[in-house]
């Protein structure tokens, strides 16, 4: 289980921004939740939270019932290993084809050669991707370049995806493969965290809707739909 507990994060500066403010909620196991808001609205803090790239000023968040930002460092990454994240840009090493962007999450994360010999090509069949799996980003779609970034972020069976904007450079035929993608992934138990400004993405998923507004969050809606 995911839980944020009364976290607040306040910016140094002449300004003092407020990016988080007095946050609390749960998301069990399982969960497809979306989180919504505005721009600056405090949905990539929140997730650089959950990966420990940023520290509440107050407050915590436990993954586990372990709070995160008291992992000693050299244990951060065995805990980052369990969340697989998904960008809005998709980060794809150019040089590597789309079977080898995907090994070499495996690769770093320490998996015999058997095992990368015989994920790879599995992960890229869920995605819909397996005669595409020597080709390099140039030759691919943006909705398939992003495929394959979820392909590399569940390749390693992490316990939660975190998928920060994914469509947000995608046209709507590509949006909706890769939020059906995302389904997929979350009907086969894996907790999804979604973050979105795409009004269509949110009522199509008929899923739990955090929606937030100036670092607060202003609803949880069970089976919600985008309202702002």
């Amino acid at each position: 289980m995911i839980y944020y507990d009364r976290v607040s994060k306040v910016y140094s500066g002449g300004d003092k921004t407020v990016a988080l403010e007095d946050v609390s909620f749960s998301v069990e196991p399982g969960e497809f939740v979306s989180v919504v808001g505005h721009s600056g609205a405090g949905k990539t803090t929140l997730i650089k939270m959950l990966l420990a790239e940023d520290k509440p000023t107050s407050g915590a968040v436990f993954f586990e019932s372990i709070n995160i930002h008291e992992v000693p460092l050299g244990k951060i990454n065995a805990l980052r290993r369990k969340i697989g994240t998904v960008f809005q840009d998709f980060r794809l090493l150019p040089n590597k084809t789309a079977y080898e962007n995907i090994a070499f999450a495996m690769e770093a994360a320490g998996r015999p050669e058997a095992e990368i010999h015989s994920d790879v090509p599995h992960v890229l069949e869920l995605v819909d991707l397996g005669d595409k799996m020597n080709n390099f980003p140039h030759e691919l779609s943006g909705g398939e370049q992003q495929r394959v970034a979820i392909a590399r972020a569940i390749v390693n069976q992490p316990d939660v995806v975190v998928a920060d904007e994914p469509t947000g450079n995608l046209d709507p035929v590509n949006t909706f493969e890769v939020v059906q993608i995302l389904k997929k992934i979350n009907d086969l138990g894996t907790t999804i965290i979604l973050t979105t400004h795409n009004k269509g993405v949110i009522d199509s998923l008929k899923k739990r809707v955090i929606t937030m507004d100036r670092g607060k969050v202003i609803r949880d809606d069970r089976e919600g739909k985008y309202i702002l």
